[in-house]
């Protein structure tokens, strides 16, 4: 048999092993052991010697494979932004930045939902986790938006959809598993998706106060803040600000020389909001707590990247991304309509899949489709199909997978915010959410729409470092 024709049997194999409900990390590491035996033994005629050759080989590359990616250094980053998002939150500076822009939003229609669109936003900033953000803002914003006359459908459809947004705007651990995968830059990643981050969060706000204009009743304004007491929530959400700072500056400097790595200022900005939860009156179980909390959610994408790296090693013995490139160019279509139909691709793949777990096994295949495509790894802007250069069309397409992921993280019936906000709420079910997150489908849908049509929004922070 042939690679290819392996390649196809054992990834159909571990679909329906994802399908019957086993976990992303185990369905895929299975598969790609049984794969790497598969190719090797390469028969069905039981030879002992070459079946046990087969599986000692086999063994070793699964055992070695993972090791030698999750070892990077750059990967640190990850447990780094997930802490700052626990300790922001044992901090109250998510309480703060949600106080903050009640203040000065809320006399909007729909205010406090705009308002906590906003405040999840400033979260996200120092949060690479959207799970962590939903969840906390489950606490925070829905009880001040029911207490005011919300239909509680839509304050919890708010809230998981304004949680996305943690997986675009930098620090962002889906933009650096991302960033792993394809091999590129990833303080070019993180600067690219702050744009379409904070663009989403206004399409968001814009369609809430269409709602609220529409629907009278959905969203009533919230007023009688003076600019004294606008003013005075200021300083308690400052430090949150500090931190998006310093990480920019970690990763960009526009005035010189970046001051560190992503790593290194993601290791100050958790130092300075450790220091910042500690003044605040933080103690040793909420300090656990947090701790716990990070390496629980560590442990997880971790796991699932162990899983998938084996099954990614399998597909390029395979021959797999090769063929699928070769077969994606073959098409008789414009390369903006294969673009536009894998990103639809993605939309039903991500009913079915986690974020992370979606992304990790398709790049290996879809990313080298997309880069042969506009032309290859070091093709120029000028001979390219979409007009721009090998490393800006991997950005740029970068921007745009983690995006349809965070359509994903709200999309049923697997939409993991969905689940986390009802989970958090004794009185919602996850029927209650889903119901309140179909409107977000539209600006989600407008949001990735713009994207693809201006993709200077995307590229233009980094072609300032570039």
């Amino acid at each position: 048999m042939e690679p290819i024709e392996i390649g196809l049997w054992v990834s159909g194999g571990m679909l329906l092993m994802v399908v019957l409900g086993m976990r992303v990390a185990f369905a895929a590491g299975l598969a790609g052991y049984v794969g790497l035996i598969w190719l090797r033994w390469n028969g069905f005629d039981y030879d002992p010697d070459r079946f046990w050759k087969a599986v000692e080989i086999s063994t070793k590359i699964a055992g070695l494979t993972p090791h030698s990616k999750v070892s990077a250094q750059v990967l640190s980053l990850i447990p780094v932004f997930i802490m700052i998002g626990y300790l922001a939150y044992h901090a109250k500076l998510t309480t703060a930045l949600f106080e903050a822009c009640k203040r000065w939003i809320a006399w909007v229609p729909g205010g406090l939902a705009v308002s906590t669109v906003f405040a999840t936003a400033g979260f996200a900033a120092v949060s690479g986790a959207s799970v962590a953000t939903a969840a906390v803002f489950a606490r925070i914003a829905i009880p001040e938006m029911l207490k005011i006359g919300y239909n509680k459908q839509f304050a919890a459809g708010v809230v998981a959809a304004g949680g996305t947004l943690a997986s675009l705007i930098p620090p962002s651990a889906i933009l650096v598993i991302y960033a792993i995968i394809v091999e590129q830059d990833v303080g070019m990643l993180l600067l690219a998706g702050f744009i379409p981050g904070m663009f989403s969060a206004i399409v968001y706000a814009a369609l809430i106060i269409g709602i609220a204009m529409i629907w009278k009743n959905v969203g009533p304004p919230v007023t009688g803040f003076t600019w004294k007491e606008r003013f005075e929530s200021l300083p308690p959400a400052l430090p949150i600000v500090a931190v998006v700072v310093i990480i920019i500056f970690f990763v960009y400097n526009p005035f010189g020389d970046a001051w560190g790595t992503p790593t290194e200022g993601g290791a100050v900005g958790a130092f300075i909001v450790f220091l910042m939860a500690l003044y605040r009156g933080m103690r040793w179980a909420k300090l656990k707590e947090a701790l716990l909390e990070t390496a629980k959610l560590t442990v997880m994408i971790f796991t699932i990247i162990w899983g998938v790296l084996i099954y990614v090693r399998f597909l390029g013995f395979a021959e797999l991304p090769d063929a699928f490139s070769d077969w994606i160019t073959s098409l008789e279509l414009a390369p903006i309509v294969i673009l536009i139909c894998i990103l639809l691709a993605y939309a039903v793949l991500g009913m079915f899949m986690d974020a992370i777990g979606m992304l990790l096994l398709t790049l290996p295949v879809v990313y080298p489709a997309v880069m042969a495509l506009n032309g290859g790894e070091m093709v120029s802007a000028a001979d390219s199909a979409f007009g721009m250069s090998g490393q800006m069309c991997a950005i740029w397409f970068g921007i745009l997978v983690v995006k349809m992921a965070e359509f994903c993280l709200i999309t049923p019936p697997i939409g993991l915010n969905c689940f986390v906000v009802a989970g958090v709420r004794d009185d919602l079910t996850v029927q209650d959410v889903f119901r309140g997150v179909t409107p977000f489908f539209i600006a989600d849908a407008v949001t990735i729409a713009l994207l693809v049509a201006f993709p200077a929004i995307v590229l233009w922070l980094p072609s300032l470092a570039n």
